[in-house]
């Protein structure tokens, strides 16, 4: 390991990331909580603000990702479609197999200039996550159960709310429902041959009425779906643990423009319609498992300065009164301040985890449990 690889992989430098974090974080949601007042004045006002607040924070992470461990991903579409990204509204249909698969999806909307502006089918657990899920709360990401009952009427209420957003974003969803392991994909397996569904290898069964629900809410200001198929070469298994520690990984992600014209309105076609798509996903997978590369032409949008600018522009705000802080306890002498010292390190120890904990597959929802088998539905 070379002199920067080492340094990259010290817990100090892991502190220093953390603290900015969620010291700037929870600055930006106490102003998020502030700008609330101009809801019922001014709605469009308040969602282009905090949609620039949503940028400060979810923009360090692709900080970490771009900058510090240099993670590349080529895009692989047809070019004809390229100069749609960026330029308008989209779903986007993402496999979800690794643990930092969202943070691809995040580094391809910060290139294309939406990142402050993305939304996400996100479990309700996760709104109540401090920093990232209160930022949600304000930026309108749609939060569900997984229990469809409950979420037909709430999610659609929200996807509604979303038809005069003032300006463009993508709308992420992981039809999986969960993230892709061994045993998820078996008891998935055995729900797809108890309805007749075609087995998949390189996914789960998608869950086809939330994709139904937001195709019908967002269709008239929707333009195209983007289906996103995503791998990393060498059989590297990426982790957020990885990133913190400056480890470079290649992500390859083979994108496909579906005009929204092309999926059918009628919800029982729709989900046959999104059945199909996964078997040509996991078709393009096998391929690349075989080939190293996806079809089309490979594109590399450019790396924009403003993720590293933000995280400069905090960390200079908040670092110097942090390690004076530090200084002053340490120079102190006494065993109380030392103490003291030693177990807000230990607390920012388990903060640091607890974050990674959350990204972790093995620590993902109950999905195939025995007791939760009954509950996978569509």
């Amino acid at each position: 390991m070379d002199l920067i690889g080492l340094l990259k992989s010290q817990f100090l430098c892991h502190l220093v990331f953390c603290y900015v974090f969620m010291a700037s974080g929870l600055i930006v949601n106490a102003i998020q909580l502030c700008t609330l007042v101009l809801w019922p004045i001014n709605k469009q006002l308040f969602r282009k603000i905090n949609g620039r607040l949503c940028y400060c924070i979810s923009s360090q992470l692709v900080m970490l990702l771009e900058w510090w461990s240099g993670t590349e991903c080529t895009i692989y579409t047809d070019p004809r479609s390229s100069p749609h990204y960026g330029k308008e509204n989209a779903i986007v249909v993402l496999n979800h197999k690794f643990e930092i698969d969202f943070l691809c999806g995040w580094s391809l909307a910060e290139r294309l200039g939406i990142l402050g502006n993305s939304k996400v089918l996100a479990k309700k657990e996760l709104a109540y996550v401090p920093i990232i899920g209160w930022m949600w709360y304000f930026v309108e990401m749609i939060f569900c159960t997984r229990k469809w009952e409950q979420d037909r009427q709430t999610v659609a209420k929200s996807l509604l709310h979303l038809r005069d957003y003032p300006e463009n974003y993508l709308f992420l969803i992981h039809c999986e429902g969960t993230r892709f392991t061994e045993k998820k994909h078996q008891i998935s397996m055995q729900v797809a041959q108890a309805k007749g569904l075609p087995s998949l290898k390189h996914h789960l069964l998608p869950r086809t009425k939330g994709f139904a629900i937001t195709v019908k809410c967002l269709r008239d200001v929707v333009p195209a779906v983007y289906d996103c198929t995503l791998n990393f070469r060498n059989n590297e298994n990426p982790t957020l643990l990885g990133v913190l520690n400056g480890k470079k990984y290649h992500a390859d992600c083979y994108v496909r423009r579906i005009p929204m014209e092309d999926i059918p309105e009628d919800e029982e076609k729709c989900s046959a319609w999104l059945h199909k798509l996964y078997q040509e996903k996991d078709a393009f997978q096998e391929e690349y498992y075989r080939t190293g590369v996806f079809p089309e032409t490979p594109w590399v949008p450019p790396r924009r300065p403003w993720a590293l600018v933000n995280w400069l522009f905090w960390a200079s705000l908040l670092l110097y009164p942090f390690f004076q802080f530090l200084v002053s306890m340490v120079s102190s002498g006494s065993s109380v301040t030392l103490a003291s010292l030693v177990l807000i390190f230990c607390m920012a120890s388990m903060g640091v985890r607890w974050m990674i904990g959350v990204t972790e597959i093995d620590k993902g929802s109950a999905y195939g449990n025995i007791d939760n088998k009954q509950k996978q539905t569509d």
